[in-house]
């Protein structure tokens, strides 16, 4: 996306300029938003495969012009659309509706059929990140094979962010952008908590007593130096059960 932006962004900046003198607006004050301004942001985010930054987009308008209030309107204007603006991982871009989303669902076999137990391990990553493996095993009580691992590593869903300052140095697993954009989540605190797991029916209405969810953060942990991959010490290509 930032190559088409790198590409077009001088054209595009001439023709946002060009409109500038005699723009069509619409509001008042600080608040006026350039109709022109909207469709350049429009037509970039439609263009791409992947969600787009702030910055990429502000790249190809004139200089001041607030970006922020820009894709405010355009996500406004869809908002009762079939398609949505929608922002994942602090990025932008056009998603079908959610209430729609059954029209476009197909009976195929899914690019990334995870087992039961990389589901598991993909779920205590996400809420207690940065983990290691060894606290991975202790939370599901079994062990965690290398393939289950691999496997979520395989789909751009977690990766390796550091290694804890304990014996044997052992890595530390975390997240990505790649995660939150499949899941729709703008940050790794919107995953659901407690209470929405509970209405949505994946937990009992009484939980045991003393049970609780942690609040998920991508926050570097204190106890954490980034990865290394010279550095010596346990990792991720460890063999093991299930």
């Amino acid at each position: 996306m930032n190559r088409m932006l790198n590409a077009e962004e001088a054209k595009l900046a001439e023709l946002a300029a060009a409109e500038f003198e005699q723009p069509e607006t619409f509001g008042s004050g600080v608040g006026r938003i350039d109709r022109q301004h909207l469709r350049i942001v429009e037509a970039l985010l439609f263009a791409a495969s992947e969600p787009v930054d702030e910055s990429s987009l502000a790249r190809v308008l004139p200089p001041n012009t607030d970006i922020a209030a820009v894709l405010a309107v355009l996500k406004d204007e869809y908002s009762a659309r079939g398609v949505n603006l929608v922002q994942v991982a602090g990025k932008w871009q056009f998603r079908t509706a959610g209430d729609l989303a059954f029209l476009l669902r197909k009976e195929s076999i899914q690019q990334h059929k995870l087992s039961r137990a990389a589901i598991e391990t993909l779920a205590i990553i996400a809420y207690h990140q940065p983990t290691t493996r060894a606290e991975i095993e202790d939370i599901r009580g079994v062990m965690v094979s290398k393939g289950t691992l691999d496997a979520l590593l395989e789909t751009g869903w977690i990766r390796i962010r550091g290694r804890r300052r304990t014996p044997g140095r052992p890595v530390t697993y975390g997240t990505t952008d790649a995660f939150l954009a499949h899941f729709g989540l703008e940050q790794i605190g919107d995953l659901p908590g407690l209470e929405d797991l509970k209405a949505a029916g994946f937990l009992d209405s009484v939980a045991p007593s003393g049970f609780s969810i942690p609040q998920p953060s991508d926050t570097p942990a204190p106890d954490e130096d980034p990865y290394d991959d010279e550095d010596p010490g346990t990792d991720s290509t460890e063999s093991g059960s299930e």
